[in-house]
C-alpha cells in the first residue's frame, strides 16, 4: 500500500518541461551535442560558442550515462581550467538542462569551479520516468562518472541541490563521509511536508531530508527565500538547525522560490562558501571532527603516580611546589618518598627541612594546615596546641633537640 501511495505522490512531485527544451544529436566525429528544440541551434552557440562538444567561451561535454535502474540520463560537464573544486548540481522540479545552461556558465565563471549538471530520468532527453528511486540512481551514476572519467574524488566535490534536487543531494551526501561541502537551495524537509505541515513520519512520504541531513558530516550551506510561497522558509531553517556542521545560512528577505539567483547576496555568499571550502585544510577538517566527537582532553594526572610505585605516595602525596613538584621513589619499595632533584626527603619551603623523618612528611603543612611551633618550626599537637621538650623519647628529631608533645 505504501508503494502505491508513493507512486501516486511522485506524480504530484515531478513536473518535467513538456516538450523538452533541448535535444541530443551526434556529430560526424561521434561527439554528442545539445541543440535547442525550438531553433535547432546548439546550446553553446547561444553563448558565443562554436556549437560542438566544446565552446569558444567555455568547454561543454555532453554525456549520456546509464543508471543501475536501466535508464539513460543526460549530463553536461563544464570545465574551468582554474578550478580546484567540482560542483554537482541537482536542479529543481520544473526545469531541464536547456533552461539551466546559462546559469551553469555563470556559476562556473564566478565561483571558479568545474560544474556537472544532469537531468533526472524522464526530464529533458533522459529516458525513463521520474521517481524518487530513479533520482537516487541518477545522481549515483553521475558521481561514478565524475570519479572514473574526470578523476574527481569526494574530497574535491561539493553537492548542490535546489528544491526537489535536495532529495538526491542529501541521499548521496549521507553516503560520502569525506565530502567537501553541501549547498541546499530552497530545500524541502520532505515531499509530504511541502503539501501539509506535519511532524509525523509516514511510510509513503518521499525525500525524507529531515532524517538524512543528520547523516551528512561536511559543511552545509542553506539558502532560502523568506517570501517563498512554494516551499516555506521554515523548511530551510529546520534543515539548517539539524545539520551537524551548519555553515552561515543565507536568508534572502524578499526572495521567493525561483528568483534567488538574481540577488547579489546569492553569488556573493556562495562564493564565500566555495572559497572557505577551498582553503580548508586536512588539519582543519580533522579538528572539526574531533570537536564533534567531543574527545576528552589528555590529563597529566597519570604522570605523577606513574613514576613512583610506593603505596604511601599513592595515599597522600606531598605538594612540594616549587622545587619538587613530583616526588619519585628510586626503588620499588622504600620507607619514605624521595625528591627527584635533591634525592632526600621532600621539602616544603614553608615548614619542613631536609633530613626530617617520614613522619614529618606525613603531617606536612602542604596538605594538612595546622599551627606551627615558633621554636623548632614543627607542627604542634592538633589536640592541645602545646609543644614540650626533654622527654627523651626521640619521637621528633630536628635541630639537635628532642621535642615531645605532652598529649602525643
Amino acid at each position: 500500500m505504501g508503494c502505491v501511495i508513493s507512486n501516486l505522490s511522485a506524480k504530484f512531485a515531478f513536473f518535467p518541461p513538456s516538450p523538452p527544451t533541448y535535444q541530443i544529436k551526434k556529430q560526424e566525429d561521434g561527439k554528442l551535442t545539445a541543440v535547442y528544440t525550438s531553433s535547432s541551434t546548439a546550446l553553446t552557440s547561444a553563448n558565443g560558442g562554436s556549437g560542438g562538444g566544446g565552446g569558444g567561451g567555455y568547454s561543454l561535454d555532453v554525456l549520456v550515462l546509464p543508471t543501475r535502474r536501466g535508464n539513460k540520463i543526460v549530463a553536461f560537464y563544464l570545465k574551468n581550467p582554474y578550478a580546484r573544486l567540482t560542483l554537482l548540481y541537482s536542479h529543481g522540479n520544473a526545469a531541464d538542462l536547456g533552461q539551466l545552461v546559462d546559469l551553469f556558465v555563470q556559476l562556473k565563471a564566478n565561483l571558479r569551479v568545474n560544474l556537472m549538471g544532469y537531468d533526472y530520468s524522464g526530464y529533458g532527453a533522459s529516458t525513463g520516468k521520474p521517481s524518487e528511486l530513479n533520482t537516487y540512481a541518477d545522481i549515483e551514476a553521475v558521481y561514478e562518472c565524475l570519479q572514473t572519467e574526470y578523476g574527481v574524488s569526494q574530497e574535491d566535490l561539493i553537492l548542490y541541490g535546489q528544491s526537489v534536487g535536495s532529495g538526491p543531494t542529501l541521499h548521496l551526501a549521507s553516503k560520502l563521509p569525506r565530502l567537501r561541502g553541501v549547498v541546499l537551495h530552497s530545500a524541502i524537509l520532505s515531499g509530504l511536508r511541502v503539501v501539509c505541515h506535519v511532524n509525523c513520519r509516514f511510510c509513503f512520504d518521499i525525500y525524507k531530508n529531515v532524517n538524512k541531513i543528520q547523516k551528512v558530516k561536511c559543511s552545509t550551506l542553506v539558502i532560502h527565500g523568506m517570501e517563498d510561497d512554494v516551499v516555506s522558509w521554515l523548511h530551510g531553517n529546520r534543515l539548517w538547525k539539524k545539520a551537524k556542521d551548519p555553515y552561515e545560512p543565507l536568508w534572502i528577505k524578499e526572495g521567493n522560490h525561483c528568483n534567488l539567483e538574481l540577488y547579489p547576496d546569492y553569488i556573493r555568499h556562495l562564493y564565500k562558501f566555495i572559497y572557505d571550502m577551498e582553503t580548508m585544510t586536512t588539519k582543519t577538517r580533522l579538528t572539526k571532527i574531533k570537536q564533534k566527537l567531543r574527545l576528552p582532553k589528555k590529563s597529566n594526572t597519570g604522570k605523577s603516580t606513574a613514576g613512583c610505585s610506593c603505596c604511601c605516595i599513592k595515599v597522600g602525596q606531598p605538594s612540594c611546589r616549587p622545587k619538587c613538584p613530583k616526588p619519585q621513589c628510586p626503588k620499588s619499595k622504600c620507607p619514605k618518598p624521595q625528591c627527584p632533584k635533591c634525592l632526600c626527603s621532600p621539602k616544603c619551603p614553608d615548614c619542613l627541612q631536609c633530613g626530617c623523618c617520614c613522619l614529618n612528611w606525613k603531617f606536612s603543612c602542604c596538605w594538612l594546615p595546622k599551627p606551627k611551633c615558633p621554636d623548632v618550626k614543627l607542627l604542634k599537637c592538633p589536640s592541645c596546641l602545646r609543644c614540650g621538650c626533654g622527654c627523651g623519647c626521640g619521637c621528633f628529631t630536628c635541630l639537635c633537640k628532642c621535642m615531645r608533645c605532652s598529649c602525643w
